[in-house]
Protein backbone atom coordinates (compact mmCIF):
# COMPACT_ATOMS: atom_id res chain seq x y z
CA UNK A 1 0.00 0.00 0.00
CA UNK A 2 2.78 2.04 0.04
CA UNK A 3 1.79 4.25 -2.92
CA UNK A 4 5.41 5.97 -4.15
CA UNK A 5 7.01 2.16 -4.17
CA UNK A 6 4.39 -0.08 -5.31
CA UNK A 7 3.05 2.12 -8.30
CA UNK A 8 4.35 1.08 -11.94
CA UNK A 9 5.04 3.13 -14.79
CA UNK A 10 2.39 2.12 -16.23
CA UNK A 11 0.54 4.44 -13.99
CA UNK A 12 3.17 7.53 -14.06
CA UNK A 13 2.18 7.11 -18.00
CA UNK A 14 -1.76 7.01 -16.98
CA UNK A 15 -1.09 10.22 -14.81
CA UNK A 16 0.39 12.38 -18.33
CA UNK A 17 -1.62 14.71 -19.61
CA UNK A 18 -3.48 13.20 -23.09
CA UNK A 19 -3.44 17.28 -24.71
CA UNK A 20 0.08 16.40 -25.56
CA UNK A 21 0.27 13.34 -27.62
CA UNK A 22 4.14 14.19 -28.58
CA UNK A 23 5.17 13.72 -24.31
CA UNK A 24 3.19 10.51 -24.40
CA UNK A 25 4.92 8.93 -27.61
CA UNK A 26 8.34 9.72 -26.22
CA UNK A 27 7.61 7.82 -22.96
CA UNK A 28 6.09 4.92 -24.87
CA UNK A 29 8.77 4.83 -27.23
CA UNK A 30 11.38 5.15 -24.06
CA UNK A 31 9.77 1.86 -22.77
CA UNK A 32 9.97 -0.19 -26.15
CA UNK A 33 5.98 -0.29 -26.27
CA UNK A 34 4.03 0.72 -29.83
CA UNK A 35 2.59 4.40 -28.82
CA UNK A 36 -1.47 4.00 -28.53
CA UNK A 37 -3.61 6.32 -27.69
CA UNK A 38 -6.01 5.85 -24.21
CA UNK A 39 -8.67 4.66 -26.52
CA UNK A 40 -6.53 2.10 -28.51
CA UNK A 41 -5.68 4.09 -31.25
CA UNK A 42 -1.63 4.41 -32.74
CA UNK A 43 -0.26 7.35 -32.33
CA UNK A 44 2.52 7.02 -34.68
CA UNK A 45 1.86 4.67 -37.22
CA UNK A 46 5.06 4.22 -38.57
CA UNK A 47 6.94 3.45 -35.14
CA UNK A 48 9.28 0.85 -35.28
CA UNK A 49 10.07 -1.38 -31.84
CA UNK A 50 13.27 -2.21 -33.17
CA UNK A 51 14.31 1.38 -32.78
CA UNK A 52 13.39 1.66 -29.23
CA UNK A 53 15.17 1.42 -25.63
CA UNK A 54 14.15 -2.12 -25.11
CA UNK A 55 15.02 -4.19 -27.90
CA UNK A 56 13.79 -7.75 -28.83
CA UNK A 57 10.21 -6.85 -26.54
CA UNK A 58 7.17 -6.90 -28.92
CA UNK A 59 4.47 -4.37 -29.06
CA UNK A 60 2.50 -4.31 -25.52
CA UNK A 61 -0.52 -2.44 -25.72
CA UNK A 62 -1.12 -0.33 -22.35
CA UNK A 63 -4.79 -0.60 -22.75
CA UNK A 64 -4.85 -4.89 -22.57
CA UNK A 65 -7.14 -6.15 -19.82
CA UNK A 66 -4.75 -7.32 -16.54
CA UNK A 67 -2.01 -4.70 -17.45
CA UNK A 68 -3.10 -1.80 -15.38
CA UNK A 69 -4.91 -3.83 -12.72
CA UNK A 70 -2.67 -5.19 -11.09
CA UNK A 71 0.36 -3.29 -12.10
CA UNK A 72 3.99 -5.21 -11.57
CA UNK A 73 5.76 -3.83 -8.45
CA UNK A 74 9.00 -1.94 -8.32
CA UNK A 75 12.09 -2.94 -6.92
CA UNK A 76 12.81 -1.45 -3.22
CA UNK A 77 16.45 -0.28 -4.67
CA UNK A 78 14.97 1.48 -7.53
CA UNK A 79 13.64 4.81 -6.96
CA UNK A 80 10.22 5.86 -8.81
CA UNK A 81 11.10 8.64 -10.57
CA UNK A 82 7.61 11.57 -10.52
CA UNK A 83 7.24 13.91 -13.14
CA UNK A 84 5.28 16.95 -13.60
CA UNK A 85 1.68 16.18 -14.46
CA UNK A 86 -0.35 19.01 -16.85
CA UNK A 87 -3.86 19.09 -16.53
CA UNK A 88 -6.34 21.80 -17.83
CA UNK A 89 -6.53 23.73 -14.99
CA UNK A 90 -3.61 23.24 -12.51
CA UNK A 91 -0.72 22.00 -12.31
CA UNK A 92 0.42 19.11 -10.11
CA UNK A 93 4.33 19.53 -9.08
CA UNK A 94 6.23 16.30 -7.81
CA UNK A 95 7.90 16.07 -3.96
CA UNK A 96 10.90 15.85 -2.80
CA UNK A 97 12.38 12.06 -4.04
CA UNK A 98 14.45 12.38 -1.17
CA UNK A 99 11.91 12.42 1.47
CA UNK A 100 10.56 9.61 2.71
CA UNK A 101 6.92 8.10 1.34
CA UNK A 102 3.42 9.70 3.18
CA UNK A 103 2.24 7.46 5.42
CA UNK A 104 -1.01 6.16 5.00
CA UNK A 105 -3.25 4.17 7.35
CA UNK A 106 -3.93 0.84 7.49
CA UNK A 107 -6.42 -0.58 4.12
CA UNK A 108 -9.56 -1.34 5.03
CA UNK A 109 -11.35 -3.91 3.24
CA UNK A 110 -12.70 -3.67 -0.04
CA UNK A 111 -11.54 -0.12 0.10
CA UNK A 112 -13.18 1.93 -2.80
CA UNK A 113 -12.70 5.22 -1.06
CA UNK A 114 -9.85 7.86 -0.18
CA UNK A 115 -9.29 10.75 1.68
CA UNK A 116 -7.69 13.85 -0.06
CA UNK A 117 -6.32 16.62 2.01
CA UNK A 118 -4.46 19.51 1.23
CA UNK A 119 -6.67 21.14 -1.18
CA UNK A 120 -6.66 25.22 -2.43
CA UNK A 121 -8.87 26.74 -1.01
CA UNK A 122 -10.22 27.89 -4.38
CA UNK A 123 -10.25 24.29 -5.66
CA UNK A 124 -13.56 23.23 -6.78
CA UNK A 125 -15.03 19.61 -7.52
CA UNK A 126 -14.14 20.52 -11.48
CA UNK A 127 -10.71 20.29 -10.34
CA UNK A 128 -10.94 17.87 -8.11
CA UNK A 129 -13.09 15.11 -10.90
CA UNK A 130 -10.11 16.52 -13.23
CA UNK A 131 -7.21 15.61 -11.72
CA UNK A 132 -8.34 12.30 -10.18
CA UNK A 133 -10.27 10.44 -13.18
CA UNK A 134 -7.17 10.22 -14.78
CA UNK A 135 -7.04 7.58 -12.30
CA UNK A 136 -10.09 5.85 -12.82
CA UNK A 137 -13.83 6.29 -12.86
CA UNK A 138 -15.33 8.37 -10.25
CA UNK A 139 -18.17 7.44 -8.51
CA UNK A 140 -18.86 10.26 -6.24
CA UNK A 141 -17.25 13.21 -4.63
CA UNK A 142 -17.88 14.70 -1.10
CA UNK A 143 -16.31 18.04 -0.77
CA UNK A 144 -15.94 19.75 2.85
CA UNK A 145 -15.35 23.22 3.63
CA UNK A 146 -12.15 22.46 5.21
CA UNK A 147 -10.31 21.76 2.30
CA UNK A 148 -10.22 18.11 2.02
CA UNK A 149 -12.79 15.47 0.09
CA UNK A 150 -13.95 11.88 -0.23
CA UNK A 151 -13.53 10.07 -3.55
CA UNK A 152 -15.42 7.11 -4.19
CA UNK A 153 -13.90 4.79 -6.97
CA UNK A 154 -15.49 2.15 -9.16
CA UNK A 155 -12.68 -0.33 -8.59
CA UNK A 156 -10.30 -1.26 -5.95
CA UNK A 157 -7.09 -0.69 -8.32
CA UNK A 158 -8.37 2.72 -8.94
CA UNK A 159 -7.27 3.22 -5.14
CA UNK A 160 -3.54 2.89 -5.92
CA UNK A 161 -3.31 4.78 -8.72
CA UNK A 162 -4.91 7.61 -6.49
CA UNK A 163 -2.13 7.12 -3.68
CA UNK A 164 0.35 7.75 -6.22
CA UNK A 165 -0.60 11.67 -6.11
CA UNK A 166 0.05 11.89 -2.37
CA UNK A 167 2.57 15.04 -1.77
CA UNK A 168 1.99 16.38 -5.02
CA UNK A 169 1.99 20.28 -4.89
CA UNK A 170 -0.87 21.64 -7.17
CA UNK A 171 -1.29 25.12 -8.29
CA UNK A 172 -4.49 26.00 -9.93
CA UNK A 173 -3.64 27.76 -13.31
CA UNK A 174 -0.44 30.25 -13.25
CA UNK A 175 -1.42 31.94 -9.71
CA UNK A 176 1.03 32.04 -7.21
CA UNK A 177 -1.68 32.87 -4.39
CA UNK A 178 -1.59 30.96 -1.12
CA UNK A 179 -5.36 29.63 -2.14
CA UNK A 180 -4.49 28.72 -5.43
CA UNK A 181 -1.85 25.79 -4.25
CA UNK A 182 -1.98 22.90 -1.55
CA UNK A 183 -0.08 19.89 -0.88
CA UNK A 184 -2.07 17.03 -1.64
CA UNK A 185 -2.48 13.84 1.12
CA UNK A 186 -4.27 11.34 0.28
CA UNK A 187 -5.33 8.47 2.09
CA UNK A 188 -7.10 5.15 2.53
CA UNK A 189 -10.69 5.83 4.11
CA UNK A 190 -13.07 3.82 5.56
CA UNK A 191 -16.90 3.78 4.17
CA UNK A 192 -19.74 2.07 5.03
CA UNK A 193 -20.49 1.36 1.11
CA UNK A 194 -17.31 -0.33 0.64
CA UNK A 195 -17.61 -2.94 3.63
CA UNK A 196 -21.30 -3.61 2.73
CA UNK A 197 -19.86 -4.73 -1.07
CA UNK A 198 -16.88 -6.27 0.13
CA UNK A 199 -18.79 -8.10 2.62
CA UNK A 200 -21.67 -9.18 -0.25
CA UNK A 201 -18.59 -10.47 -1.99
CA UNK A 202 -17.56 -12.33 0.06
CA UNK A 203 -20.66 -14.40 0.81
CA UNK A 204 -21.09 -14.01 -2.94
CA UNK A 205 -17.63 -16.04 -2.98
CA UNK A 206 -18.91 -18.04 0.05
CA UNK A 207 -21.76 -19.35 -1.49
CA UNK A 208 -20.51 -20.47 -4.46
CA UNK A 209 -17.56 -22.24 -2.45
CA UNK A 210 -20.37 -24.02 -0.83
CA UNK A 211 -22.08 -24.87 -4.07
CA UNK A 212 -19.26 -25.99 -5.57
CA UNK A 213 -18.92 -28.37 -2.15
CA UNK A 214 -21.83 -29.66 -2.54
CA UNK A 215 -21.37 -30.78 -6.21
CA UNK A 216 -18.35 -32.60 -5.27
CA UNK A 217 -19.90 -34.01 -1.98
CA UNK A 218 -23.10 -34.80 -4.18
CA UNK A 219 -20.62 -36.30 -7.27
CA UNK A 220 -18.62 -38.85 -4.75
CA UNK A 221 -21.64 -39.65 -2.74
CA UNK A 222 -22.95 -43.18 -3.07
CA UNK A 223 -26.48 -43.39 -4.78
CA UNK A 224 -29.37 -43.80 -2.55
CA UNK A 225 -30.92 -47.47 -2.44
CA UNK A 226 -33.79 -48.13 -4.93
CA UNK A 227 -37.26 -47.71 -2.48
CA UNK A 228 -38.73 -51.00 -0.70
CA UNK A 229 -42.16 -51.76 -2.38
CA UNK A 230 -45.29 -51.77 -0.14
CA UNK A 231 -46.84 -54.68 1.22
CA UNK A 232 -48.57 -57.02 -0.20
CA UNK A 233 -49.44 -61.02 -1.26
CA UNK A 234 -47.70 -60.83 -4.09
CA UNK A 235 -44.98 -59.18 -2.98
CA UNK A 236 -44.77 -61.16 0.10
CA UNK A 237 -44.62 -64.37 -2.24
CA UNK A 238 -42.02 -63.07 -4.06
CA UNK A 239 -39.81 -62.37 -1.24
CA UNK A 240 -40.55 -65.25 0.52
CA UNK A 241 -38.97 -67.19 -2.87
CA UNK A 242 -36.30 -65.04 -2.29
CA UNK A 243 -35.09 -65.69 0.69
CA UNK A 244 -34.70 -69.36 0.13
CA UNK A 245 -32.28 -68.45 -2.60
CA UNK A 246 -28.32 -67.14 -1.36
CA UNK A 247 -27.64 -64.55 -4.32
CA UNK A 248 -30.58 -62.99 -3.45
CA UNK A 249 -31.00 -62.79 0.30
CA UNK A 250 -29.31 -59.78 1.09
CA UNK A 251 -32.28 -57.59 -0.71
CA UNK A 252 -35.05 -59.79 0.87
CA UNK A 253 -33.86 -59.66 4.14
CA UNK A 254 -33.72 -55.82 3.82
CA UNK A 255 -37.81 -56.04 2.50
CA UNK A 256 -38.43 -57.82 5.17
CA UNK A 257 -37.08 -55.60 8.02
CA UNK A 258 -38.40 -52.66 6.29
CA UNK A 259 -42.23 -54.21 6.34
CA UNK A 260 -41.62 -54.76 9.77
CA UNK A 261 -40.54 -51.44 10.61
CA UNK A 262 -43.02 -50.27 9.14
CA UNK A 263 -45.77 -52.05 10.92
CA UNK A 264 -47.49 -54.17 7.88
CA UNK A 265 -47.46 -57.24 10.53
CA UNK A 266 -51.21 -57.70 11.54
CA UNK A 267 -53.69 -60.69 12.78
CA UNK A 268 -54.26 -61.21 9.09
CA UNK A 269 -50.39 -61.00 8.01
CA UNK A 270 -48.66 -62.74 10.86
CA UNK A 271 -48.55 -66.27 9.49
CA UNK A 272 -47.28 -64.91 6.15
CA UNK A 273 -44.36 -63.19 8.20
CA UNK A 274 -43.62 -65.92 10.32
CA UNK A 275 -43.02 -67.92 7.40
CA UNK A 276 -40.57 -65.43 6.32
CA UNK A 277 -38.63 -65.04 9.57
CA UNK A 278 -38.38 -69.17 9.71
CA UNK A 279 -36.83 -69.18 5.82
CA UNK A 280 -34.49 -66.07 7.29
CA UNK A 281 -33.70 -68.86 10.68
CA UNK A 282 -32.88 -71.38 8.15
CA UNK A 283 -30.61 -69.41 6.46
CA UNK A 284 -28.62 -68.99 9.51
CA UNK A 285 -27.68 -72.85 8.78
CA UNK A 286 -26.27 -72.53 5.55
CA UNK A 287 -24.36 -69.53 6.41
CA UNK A 288 -22.93 -71.96 9.25
CA UNK A 289 -21.85 -74.59 6.70
CA UNK A 290 -20.65 -72.01 4.61
CA UNK A 291 -18.72 -70.98 7.27
CA UNK A 292 -17.09 -74.38 8.38
CA UNK A 293 -16.59 -75.52 4.71
CA UNK A 294 -14.19 -71.77 4.24
CA UNK A 295 -12.48 -73.24 7.47
CA UNK A 296 -11.59 -76.56 6.34
CA UNK A 297 -10.45 -74.84 3.09
CA UNK A 298 -8.35 -72.41 4.85
CA UNK A 299 -7.37 -75.64 8.03
CA UNK A 300 -6.03 -77.82 4.44
CA UNK A 301 -4.08 -75.05 2.87
CA UNK A 302 -2.41 -74.65 6.58
CA UNK A 303 -1.62 -77.98 6.43
CA UNK A 304 -0.33 -78.10 2.55
CA UNK A 305 1.97 -74.94 3.58
CA UNK A 306 3.24 -76.79 6.69
CA UNK A 307 4.37 -79.66 4.65
CA UNK A 308 5.55 -77.92 1.35
CA UNK A 309 7.85 -75.80 4.14
CA UNK A 310 8.93 -78.81 5.69
CA UNK A 311 9.60 -80.04 2.94
CA UNK A 312 11.55 -77.29 1.92
CA UNK A 313 13.39 -76.88 5.11
CA UNK A 314 15.14 -80.99 4.36
CA UNK A 315 15.95 -79.60 1.55
CA UNK A 316 17.74 -76.85 2.95
CA UNK A 317 19.31 -78.95 5.71
CA UNK A 318 20.54 -81.37 2.77
CA UNK A 319 21.96 -78.78 0.91
CA UNK A 320 23.82 -77.52 4.30
CA UNK A 321 25.07 -80.42 4.75
CA UNK A 322 26.86 -80.62 1.29
CA UNK A 323 28.28 -77.59 1.70
CA UNK A 324 29.58 -78.84 5.31
CA UNK A 325 31.10 -81.82 4.16
CA UNK A 326 32.78 -79.82 1.55
CA UNK A 327 34.13 -77.64 4.26
CA UNK A 328 35.93 -80.97 5.64
CA UNK A 329 40.03 -81.33 5.06
CA UNK A 330 39.94 -84.14 3.03
CA UNK A 331 37.86 -82.13 0.10
CA UNK A 332 38.75 -78.87 1.31
CA UNK A 333 42.36 -79.13 0.63
CA UNK A 334 41.48 -79.62 -3.49
CA UNK A 335 39.38 -76.77 -3.82
CA UNK A 336 41.02 -73.29 -4.83
CA UNK A 337 41.31 -70.24 -3.17
CA UNK A 338 38.35 -68.79 -5.36
CA UNK A 339 35.80 -71.63 -4.75
CA UNK A 340 36.59 -72.18 -1.13
CA UNK A 341 35.45 -68.58 -1.02
CA UNK A 342 32.28 -69.34 -3.05
CA UNK A 343 31.40 -72.43 -1.27
CA UNK A 344 31.57 -70.70 2.68
CA UNK A 345 29.39 -67.65 0.98
CA UNK A 346 26.89 -70.09 -0.27
CA UNK A 347 26.80 -71.81 2.74
CA UNK A 348 26.78 -68.69 4.80
CA UNK A 349 23.34 -67.63 2.71
CA UNK A 350 22.12 -71.42 2.83
CA UNK A 351 22.21 -71.30 6.94
CA UNK A 352 20.04 -67.96 6.92
CA UNK A 353 17.52 -68.49 4.89
CA UNK A 354 16.97 -71.87 6.29
CA UNK A 355 17.22 -70.37 9.63
CA UNK A 356 14.37 -67.84 8.25
CA UNK A 357 11.70 -70.70 7.11
CA UNK A 358 12.87 -72.26 10.40
CA UNK A 359 11.62 -69.77 12.15
CA UNK A 360 8.22 -69.02 10.51
CA UNK A 361 7.24 -72.59 10.87
CA UNK A 362 8.04 -72.88 14.56
CA UNK A 363 5.84 -69.33 15.05
CA UNK A 364 3.54 -71.28 12.98
CA UNK A 365 3.56 -74.24 15.44
CA UNK A 366 2.98 -71.77 18.51
CA UNK A 367 0.33 -69.94 17.01
CA UNK A 368 -1.59 -73.55 16.56
CA UNK A 369 -0.40 -74.41 20.54
CA UNK A 370 -1.75 -70.93 21.47
CA UNK A 371 -5.05 -71.80 20.02
CA UNK A 372 -4.94 -75.00 21.59
CA UNK A 373 -4.36 -73.66 24.54
CA UNK A 374 -7.05 -70.76 24.46
CA UNK A 375 -9.56 -73.58 23.28
CA UNK A 376 -8.57 -75.04 26.84
CA UNK A 377 -9.06 -72.77 29.04
CA UNK A 378 -11.46 -74.03 32.12
CA UNK A 379 -14.03 -72.06 33.92
CA UNK A 380 -12.78 -69.23 36.11
CA UNK A 381 -13.86 -71.15 39.53
CA UNK A 382 -11.82 -74.18 38.25
CA UNK A 383 -9.23 -72.11 37.53
CA UNK A 384 -8.95 -70.69 40.79
CA UNK A 385 -9.07 -74.26 42.21
CA UNK A 386 -5.95 -75.06 39.74
CA UNK A 387 -4.16 -72.62 40.32
CA UNK A 388 -1.39 -73.61 42.81
CA UNK A 389 -1.30 -77.05 41.43
CA UNK A 390 -0.46 -75.57 37.78
CA UNK A 391 2.19 -73.09 39.31
CA UNK A 392 3.70 -76.60 40.85
CA UNK A 393 3.69 -78.03 36.92
CA UNK A 394 5.55 -74.82 35.78
CA UNK A 395 8.12 -74.76 38.59
CA UNK A 396 8.89 -78.26 37.65
CA UNK A 397 9.06 -77.65 34.18
CA UNK A 398 11.05 -74.74 34.44
CA UNK A 399 13.33 -77.40 36.38
CA UNK A 400 13.68 -79.66 33.55
CA UNK A 401 14.31 -77.34 31.08
CA UNK A 402 17.10 -75.59 33.61
CA UNK A 403 18.49 -79.17 33.78
CA UNK A 404 18.04 -79.54 30.33
CA UNK A 405 19.78 -76.44 29.38
CA UNK A 406 22.78 -77.21 32.10
CA UNK A 407 23.61 -80.30 30.06
CA UNK A 408 23.73 -78.51 26.50
CA UNK A 409 26.05 -76.30 28.35
CA UNK A 410 28.62 -78.99 29.17
CA UNK A 411 27.73 -80.13 25.53
CA UNK A 412 28.75 -76.92 24.32
CA UNK A 413 31.53 -76.19 26.56
CA UNK A 414 33.36 -79.87 25.59
CA UNK A 415 33.21 -79.29 21.96
CA UNK A 416 34.97 -75.40 22.48
CA UNK A 417 37.39 -77.66 24.57
CA UNK A 418 38.21 -79.70 21.86
CA UNK A 419 38.55 -77.22 18.77
CA UNK A 420 40.94 -75.71 20.51
CA UNK A 421 42.92 -78.65 21.69
CA UNK A 422 42.39 -79.18 17.43
CA UNK A 423 42.99 -75.39 16.53
CA UNK A 424 46.87 -76.24 17.84
CA UNK A 425 47.09 -79.14 14.13
CA UNK A 426 45.26 -76.97 11.76
CA UNK A 427 46.63 -75.83 8.95
CA UNK A 428 46.42 -72.12 8.01
CA UNK A 429 43.65 -72.63 5.57
CA UNK A 430 41.78 -73.97 8.47
CA UNK A 431 42.34 -71.82 11.19
CA UNK A 432 40.01 -69.26 9.07
CA UNK A 433 37.29 -71.75 9.63
CA UNK A 434 37.62 -72.87 12.98
CA UNK A 435 37.61 -69.54 14.38
CA UNK A 436 34.65 -68.60 12.46
CA UNK A 437 32.95 -72.00 14.42
CA UNK A 438 34.60 -70.95 17.41
CA UNK A 439 32.94 -67.48 16.92
CA UNK A 440 29.44 -69.20 16.01
CA UNK A 441 29.92 -71.32 19.08
CA UNK A 442 31.30 -68.62 21.47
CA UNK A 443 28.14 -66.74 20.16
CA UNK A 444 25.53 -69.52 20.67
CA UNK A 445 27.15 -70.34 24.07
CA UNK A 446 26.59 -66.68 24.96
CA UNK A 447 23.13 -67.08 24.27
CA UNK A 448 22.43 -70.56 26.43
CA UNK A 449 23.99 -68.69 29.13
CA UNK A 450 21.59 -65.76 28.67
CA UNK A 451 18.23 -67.95 28.20
CA UNK A 452 19.82 -69.69 31.61
CA UNK A 453 20.02 -66.67 33.27
CA UNK A 454 16.50 -65.73 32.16
CA UNK A 455 15.04 -69.19 32.86
CA UNK A 456 16.32 -68.72 36.43
CA UNK A 457 14.82 -65.63 37.09
CA UNK A 458 11.20 -67.25 35.97
CA UNK A 459 12.12 -69.96 38.21
CA UNK A 460 12.44 -67.59 41.07
CA UNK A 461 9.45 -65.47 40.32
CA UNK A 462 7.33 -68.52 39.84
CA UNK A 463 8.59 -69.67 43.45
CA UNK A 464 7.51 -66.57 44.76
CA UNK A 465 4.32 -66.59 43.60
CA UNK A 466 3.61 -69.85 44.82
CA UNK A 467 4.46 -69.02 48.47
CA UNK A 468 2.32 -65.96 47.93
CA UNK A 469 -0.45 -68.19 47.28
CA UNK A 470 0.56 -70.36 50.01
CA UNK A 471 1.02 -67.09 52.61
CA UNK A 472 -2.94 -66.12 50.86
CA UNK A 473 -4.26 -69.51 51.82
CA UNK A 474 -3.08 -69.88 55.06
CA UNK A 475 -4.68 -66.39 55.98
CA UNK A 476 -8.04 -67.00 54.24
CA UNK A 477 -7.79 -70.26 56.93
CA UNK A 478 -7.25 -68.26 59.77
CA UNK A 479 -9.91 -65.74 58.71
CA UNK A 480 -12.58 -68.42 58.39
CA UNK A 481 -11.54 -70.21 62.38
CA UNK A 482 -11.75 -66.59 63.41
CA UNK A 483 -15.10 -66.13 62.13
CA UNK A 484 -16.40 -69.26 63.32
CA UNK A 485 -15.08 -68.92 66.47
CA UNK A 486 -17.25 -65.11 66.48
CA UNK A 487 -20.28 -66.59 65.29
CA UNK A 488 -20.02 -69.43 68.45
CA UNK A 489 -19.23 -66.79 70.76
CA UNK A 490 -22.35 -65.34 69.53
CA UNK A 491 -24.93 -67.69 69.93
CA UNK A 492 -23.10 -68.64 73.58
CA UNK A 493 -24.06 -65.38 75.02
CA UNK A 494 -27.46 -64.78 73.11
CA UNK A 495 -28.34 -68.05 75.35
CA UNK A 496 -28.37 -65.91 78.23
CA UNK A 497 -28.74 -68.02 81.80
CA UNK A 498 -32.54 -68.22 83.23
CA UNK A 499 -33.85 -65.88 80.66
CA UNK A 500 -33.94 -68.71 77.71
CA UNK A 501 -33.18 -65.55 75.47
CA UNK A 502 -32.40 -66.31 71.40
CA UNK A 503 -31.22 -62.80 70.07
CA UNK A 504 -30.94 -62.64 66.37
CA UNK A 505 -27.76 -62.98 64.57
CA UNK A 506 -26.09 -59.82 64.16
CA UNK A 507 -27.62 -58.46 67.12
CA UNK A 508 -25.21 -55.95 68.87
CA UNK A 509 -23.52 -57.80 71.96
CA UNK A 510 -23.86 -53.67 74.10
CA UNK A 511 -27.73 -54.07 73.05
CA UNK A 512 -28.23 -57.77 74.14
CA UNK A 513 -26.07 -57.33 77.43
CA UNK A 514 -27.45 -54.43 78.56
CA UNK A 515 -31.22 -55.87 77.95
CA UNK A 516 -30.20 -59.30 80.07
CA UNK A 517 -28.02 -58.16 82.96
CA UNK A 518 -28.57 -54.15 83.22
CA UNK A 519 -32.38 -54.04 82.62
CA UNK A 520 -33.87 -55.87 85.77
CA UNK A 521 -31.74 -54.43 88.33
CA UNK A 522 -33.19 -50.93 86.51
CA UNK A 523 -36.56 -52.28 86.21
CA UNK A 524 -37.15 -53.25 89.81
CA UNK A 525 -35.43 -49.88 90.88
CA UNK A 526 -37.96 -47.93 88.38
CA UNK A 527 -41.05 -49.54 89.60
CA UNK A 528 -40.00 -49.75 92.98
CA UNK A 529 -40.69 -46.18 93.16
CA UNK A 530 -44.01 -46.82 91.28
CA UNK A 531 -45.98 -48.82 94.01
CA UNK A 532 -49.30 -48.85 91.62
CA UNK A 533 -47.30 -50.14 88.74
CA UNK A 534 -46.52 -48.69 85.39
CA UNK A 535 -46.96 -49.75 81.83
CA UNK A 536 -44.99 -51.31 79.34
CA UNK A 537 -44.84 -48.73 77.17
CA UNK A 538 -43.75 -46.24 80.29
CA UNK A 539 -41.31 -48.79 81.16
CA UNK A 540 -39.36 -48.77 77.88
CA UNK A 541 -39.63 -45.06 77.44
CA UNK A 542 -37.89 -44.59 80.19
CA UNK A 543 -35.03 -47.40 79.34
CA UNK A 544 -34.56 -45.59 75.89
CA UNK A 545 -33.16 -43.06 77.70
CA UNK A 546 -30.31 -44.96 78.50
CA UNK A 547 -29.98 -47.43 75.06
CA UNK A 548 -32.28 -46.09 71.92
CA UNK A 549 -31.69 -49.63 70.55
CA UNK A 550 -33.90 -51.07 73.61
CA UNK A 551 -36.91 -53.11 72.01
CA UNK A 552 -40.37 -53.42 73.65
CA UNK A 553 -41.31 -56.60 73.05
CA UNK A 554 -37.38 -58.04 73.75
CA UNK A 555 -38.18 -55.83 77.49
CA UNK A 556 -41.89 -57.71 77.73
CA UNK A 557 -40.67 -61.49 77.08
CA UNK A 558 -37.79 -60.73 79.52
CA UNK A 559 -40.43 -59.43 82.44
CA UNK A 560 -42.52 -62.32 81.82
CA UNK A 561 -39.65 -64.58 82.20
CA UNK A 562 -38.85 -63.74 85.81
CA UNK A 563 -41.64 -64.11 87.49
CA UNK A 564 -40.94 -64.09 90.42
CA UNK A 565 -40.09 -60.68 90.62
CA UNK A 566 -42.22 -58.31 88.40
CA UNK A 567 -45.86 -59.62 88.51
CA UNK A 568 -48.50 -58.52 85.85
CA UNK A 569 -52.04 -57.17 86.71
CA UNK A 570 -55.23 -55.93 85.15
CA UNK A 571 -56.98 -52.61 86.49
CA UNK A 572 -60.13 -50.94 85.23
CA UNK A 573 -63.39 -52.10 83.42
CA UNK A 574 -64.42 -52.29 79.80
CA UNK A 575 -62.80 -49.82 77.52
CA UNK A 576 -60.27 -48.73 80.36
CA UNK A 577 -58.79 -51.70 80.80
CA UNK A 578 -55.03 -51.42 80.96
CA UNK A 579 -52.52 -53.79 81.84
CA UNK A 580 -49.40 -52.75 84.78
CA UNK A 581 -46.42 -54.19 85.74
CA UNK A 582 -45.71 -54.55 89.24
CA UNK A 583 -42.01 -55.56 91.51
CA UNK A 584 -42.85 -58.49 93.58
CA UNK A 585 -39.16 -59.10 95.15
CA UNK A 586 -39.96 -58.40 98.28
CA UNK A 587 -43.32 -60.01 98.79
CA UNK A 588 -41.68 -63.20 100.10
CA UNK A 589 -39.76 -61.20 102.45
CA UNK A 590 -42.82 -59.80 103.82
CA UNK A 591 -44.74 -63.21 104.67
CA UNK A 592 -41.67 -64.08 106.37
Amino acid sequence: TDGGRNLSLDSILMGLPMSDPTAWATAMNNLGMAPMGMTGQPLLPDFDPALGMMTGIPPINPMMPGLGIVPPPIPPDMPAVKEIIHCKSCTLFPPNPHLPPPATRERPPGCKTVFVGGLPENGTEQIIMEVFEQCGEVIAIRKSKKNFCHIRFAEEFMVDKALYLSGYRIRLGSSTDKKDTGRLHVDFAQARDDLYEWECKQRMLAREERHRRRLAEERFRPPSPPPVVHYSDHECSVVAEKLKDDTKFSEAIQTLLTWIERGEVNRRTANNFYSMIQSANSHIRRLINEKAAHEKEMEEAKEKFKLALSGILVQFEQIVAVYHSASKQKAWDHFTKAQRKNISVWCKQAEEIRNIHNDELMGIRREEEMEMSDEEIEDPSEMKETEESALVSQVEALKEENDSLRWQLDAYRNEVELLKQEQGKASRDEDTTKEQQMKLLQQALQGMQKHLLKVQEEYKKREAELEKVREDKLKIETLLENLKEQVCAMQGVAACRGTGLVFPAGFCLVTMTFVVFLSPGIISTFLHVHPFGASIEYICSYLQRLDSKICTAEVEVLMTRLQNTFRQELSGVGASLEKRWKFCGFDGLKMT
